[in-house]
């Protein structure tokens, strides 16, 4: 039996595995060209302008609008609803604090649907189950670039009259039966972080087809300035802020939107490779997708099951693997003292204990058990678009070490 690195063992992978290298020659021609404009403001450029109107043909929406960061597209679509404060909406317990930030701001109120047990994704009966009189929306996140059941979850918002908002930071391009996610809800948000399939650096992007939430957007992300750029008294009509991307961030953006379909094809093709060659492997969970759905693979995760997981984690990443354990470790509501502790303003509670919420909630441990649980067992690693076939199968054969390296362990220790 070969040595575990982690053991003293010589390691399975000694040279790192390929960089990400998302920018080129294209991304530098359309700096250049911004740059020569003298004019890096949004409403001047032809940049930002161009990244929307590809964007919304690449998605077939009406309307797209760029903004300066994937938090800020979220709560560029929670403010489109125009909720009066006090209201619930429902989301996801696993996710970065920037899809839960801009409820909160909008004095909504965050109520955390459970996993689907074995799916690490949304549960739609938990969805359901969520479901009160001040339920103002549903938020859904494809975690991971793996879609949710959209069918039963639009199902359910149509019979209940939600509009959903689906974030989609780590889903370009992603299908589901045969059509991208954000394509589903009433309104999408996406991200441009540096580590997304689409890498600005940062920024945001919403598409709708429906006219009045994107009117608010579009107004949202400009301080409510409803008259830019014509002759007379300004008038900013409602609460807004500066969500506003520049010409600069556009330019990159615009050319890695030329790339992502490819970027992301060769994801789900070296991501479904994985899966297929770790699928007979006791005690692990490769890749899990939702049923006629195609992943991105922003992660690639894997539940742990036959093994102590942080034990095997660690063993993978000394045999070259660059693997992580747990993700978040904890939901967001454990981890974020804005909803653990409900201080938000100061020494203040709101929206918690506004006298527009009539409601009670909590966030502890048991709230989301699946997630919880879940959250433990599972190890994520992250395959690039600059990855090879023979990469995938170096980690496939560090896992199977790894695996008959740690049963060998535990054998002898019984």
């Amino acid at each position: 039996m070969t040595k575990l690195a982690v053991h003293g063992g010589a390691p399975l992978r000694t040279t790192p595995f390929p960089a990400r290298k998302p920018y080129d020659q294209e991304d530098l021609n359309y700096l250049k060209e911004a740059l020569d404009s003298q004019d890096l403001f949004y409403t001047s450029g032809n940049k930002i302008a161009s990244l929307e109107r590809e964007f919304a043909s690449m998605y077939n929406a009406k309307h797209a609008h760029a903004c300066s960061s994937g938090t800020a597209a979220v709560h560029m679509a929670v403010a489109a609803l125009n909720s009066d404060p006090g209201g619930e909406i429902i989301t996801a317990p696993v996710t970065d604090f920037g899809s839960i930030a801009g409820i909160l701001f909008q004095g909504q109120i965050p109520v955390f649907a459970d996993w689907k047990e074995g799916s690490m994704n949304m549960d739609p009966d938990s969805i359901e189950a969520r479901i009160t009189e001040r339920t103002r929306a549903i938020l859904i996140v494809h975690l991971f670039g793996n879609p949710c059941n959209m069918s039963r979850i639009m199902e359910i918002a149509r019979k209940h009259q939600l509009p959903v908002i689906e974030d989609c930071a780590q889903a370009y391009c992603t299908t589901y039966q045969g059509r991208y996610v954000g394509t589903f809800g009433d309104i999408a948000t996406f991200s441009m972080q540096q580590s997304k399939h689409l890498p600005a650096g940062e920024g945001g992007l919403t598409i709708t087809n429906n006219d009045g939430y994107s009117m608010r957007m579009a107004l949202f992300r400009d301080k409510g300035w409803e008259n830019r750029g014509r002759w007379g008294a300004r008038s900013y009509t409602f609460l807004g802020l500066n969500y506003r991307m520049n010409e600069l961030t556009g330019a990159v953006a615009l050319a890695q939107l030329h790339k992502v379909e490819s970027v992301v094809a060769t994801m789900h093709r070296l991501g479904t490779l994985l899966t297929q060659k770790l699928s007979d492997l006791p005690g692990i969970t490769p890749g899990p997708a939702e049923p006629k759905a195609d992943p991105s693979y922003w992660l690639y995760a894997f539940m742990i099951t036959g093994y102590d997981p942080q034990e095997f984690v660690e063993a993978l990443a000394a045999e070259g693997v660059p693997a992580s354990w747990g993700y978040t470790v904890d939901p967001v509501y454990l981890c974020t003292g804005a909803l653990k502790n409900k201080r938000t303003f100061g020494s203040a509670s709101y929206p918690f204990d506004s006298h527009y919420y009539n409601g009670e909630i909590e966030y502890g441990p048991g709230l989301c058990p699946v997630a919880e649980r879940e959250l433990k067992q599972i190890g994520t690693l992250r395959i690039f678009e600059t990855w090879s076939e023979s990469d995938i199968e170096d980690i496939a054969q560090a896992f199977r070490k790894v695996a008959a390296g740690l049963q060998q362990s535990l054998t002898t220790q019984a």
